[in-house]
């Protein structure tokens, strides 16, 4: 899938100034010459990084036009190599606007979002960049340097975590009704707004937004299914150093979590224990790839945590976001996605992009008020996890 959004500029920009510095900004990152390519041994699908820039020009187009090109600009990437971005400058009549688009392959949000709009901000405000630039290829390089023995405890850690795990009960298969009004692989999306909590709660709370929320999907996914055992996979955006938080690039990591409610303990031993698994997995971080390569992957439903920034600085204005079109799916291995946005007023939301042959719009409903309401227990650390079950 990728991401993207088109954002208006402001009117003073000097467009001419502007394209030079995205043009320098792309020359500057190997991770916008990967490639997707074929091995030519294995046929495997690999990266490379020897592609080449194609500049970004202005195109004076009128207000009509625009609404055209974004309608084209909804279409999937051809993967093989060709360009993972898709980066437009627009002039028309009324407006200047700039459109990005990157396929998840090479940028993460926060590249997108934060690193790569403050390359672009510091370059038009006349600010030199005099560091070396940080190579991602030279990333992967070394994150594959882990020792056998690092390797075999990790692997030993996810095999013992997901072993007997059977995924077909957290969210049963059979809410579609009947199979043959449905199409497995077709993804839909649900956005709701979570009305039982906002960013105020978390200014003085022990547990970050990320902890909080994932203990609320994994005890809903526990209630709705009945089952006693709770699987995910959840997210982290995979900087753990400094110099990971200036590289761009697809950085996100993946990580299982099981829990079993068949011991009751509070509302705050749970978030504890939570934040326990999540950092004993973080140790084992590097020995994910074991786990993956072994035939101990499971399909379950994957949960992230983002803020949505929907303002941008530039010179002495901001940019702001005027369209945040949805994911566009190219591929997809996941049936159940679920998110908790963050808006700039405060507000949590929870998204879905689901498989409509596994997952029906009724029970992703039931899913999201049913999430509402254990929102607001979790806020109460002495109440019973068996009370909220």
């Amino acid at each position: 899938m990728n991401i993207g959004a088109l954002l208006k500029l402001p009117p003073q920009t000097d467009l001419n100034r502007f394209v030079q510095v995205v043009n320098d900004t792309l020359n500057y990152y190997d991770i916008f010459r990967c490639r997707l390519v074929f091995h030519p041994v294995t046929n495997d699908i690999c990266q490379r990084f020897d592609g080449e820039i194609i500049p970004v020009v202005i195109e004076k187009i009128s207000d009509e036009e625009l609404e055209q090109r974004k309608k084209e600009l909804m279409q999937p990437y051809e993967l093989v190599n060709k360009p993972l971005y898709r980066i437009y400058i627009f002039e028309t009549p009324t407006a200047k606007y700039l459109y990005l688009d990157f396929y998840h392959a090479i940028l993460d949000g926060t590249s997108a979002s934060v690193l790569f709009w403050r390359e672009v901000a510091m370059r038009y405000k006349g600010k030199k960049i005099t560091r070396t630039p940080l190579n991602y290829a030279d990333y992967i390089l070394d994150e594959l340097k882990v020792s056998p023995e690092e390797l075999a405890e990790g692997y030993n850690f996810w095999h013992e975590m997901l072993n007997n795990i059977d995924p077909e009960k957290y969210l049963p298969l059979e809410d579609v009704g009947n199979f043959e009004d449905v199409e497995f692989g077709q993804m839909h999306s649900l956005l709701v707004l979570i009305k039982n909590i906002t960013q105020k709660y978390f200014v003085k709370n022990v547990h970050n937004e990320n902890i909080f929320f994932l203990a609320a999907a994994m005890l809903t996914f526990a209630k709705i299914s009945g089952s006693k055992i709770s699987f995910m996979n959840w997210i982290h955006n995979g900087r753990h150093t400094m110099q990971e938080r200036r590289l761009m690039g697809a950085m996100l990591e993946q990580y299982f979590i099981v829990w079993n409610f068949e011991k009751d303990m509070t509302a705050a031993e749970f978030l504890n224990g939570i934040a326990e698994k999540m950092n004993v997995s973080l140790k084992y971080r590097r020995s994910l790839e074991a786990a993956y390569s072994a035939p101990i992957e499971l399909e379950c439903p994957t949960f992230n945590f983002q803020k949505n920034i929907l303002t941008f600085p530039l010179g002495d204005s901001t940019c702001e976001v005027v369209d945040l079109p949805p994911n566009k799916w190219t591929f997809a291995e996941n049936s159940l996605d679920i998110e908790v946005n963050l808006n700039d007023d405060g507000n949590y939301y929870i998204y879905f992009d689901y498989d409509s042959g596994a997952h029906s719009a009724e029970v992703m409903e039931k899913f999201a008020a049913t999430f509402d309401e254990i929102v607001l227990q979790l806020q109460d650390e002495n109440i019973l996890i068996s009370k909220i079950l």
